[in-house]
């Protein structure tokens, strides 16, 4: 007999918090999972890393404490909106693991999905649709995440996502798996 899944109303929700280097996908796969459920009649907020820096964060640089001072303020952002009942797609680098676990504690526990969505440095490079690689080639970027600043991967995520093997539409569909099967939706 399978699992019962819990109700709609029981249901809690949950935060997908999509990491990665620039232009490994994220922001791409973070609108396809959003609108996937919302398809599904969910309530949903994307929550982008490049708007909230234009945004919100407009104050910070790009400094490790200027990097996790954006991670831990999205990281309350995502937490309100759990608490208020939606679910929360994350699309930002979040660089270091220690920001990424403090999110993790932030957004409370079993409500936290760590989605490694990797590509190779070299893909990455290749996509580059806001020119910040060929930036950093010039010299114009001193510190861009996976060039002159690190990434440190996750060593255990909910998901590992190959966004250099599969399309958007497959991952997203690996994901929606992923979360039927866990009895989230």
């Amino acid at each position: 007999m399978p699992p019962q899944r819990p109700s709609p109303e029981s249901r809690q929700p949950f935060a997908l918090w999509l990491t990665g280097l620039p232009a490994a996908g994220k922001t791409t796969l973070a609108g396809e999972i959003a609108g996937r459920l919302r398809d599904l009649g969910l309530s949903v907020c994307m929550l982008d890393g490049d708007i909230m820096r234009r945004g919100l964060n407009a104050d910070l640089g790009f400094s490790e404490a200027g990097r996790d001072e954006n991670i831990r303020r999205a990281a309350e952002i995502a937490k309100l909106l759990l608490d208020s009942g939606i679910i929360v797609v994350t699309a930002l680098i979040s660089p270091f693991r220690a920001g990424r676990m403090r999110a993790r504690e932030i957004a409370g526990a079993g409500r936290f999905l760590e989605v490694f969505v990797d590509a190779p440095l070299e893909v990455c490079r290749q996509r580059d649709p806001k020119g910040l690689y060929a930036r950093a080639a010039a010299g114009e970027i001193s510190d861009l995440t996976g060039v002159g600043s690190p990434y440190q991967p996750p060593l255990d995520p909910e998901l590992h996502l190959r966004s250099d093997r599969d399309t958007p539409e497959a991952l997203a569909d690996e994901v929606i798996r992923y979360l039927r099967d866990q009895g989230r939706l």
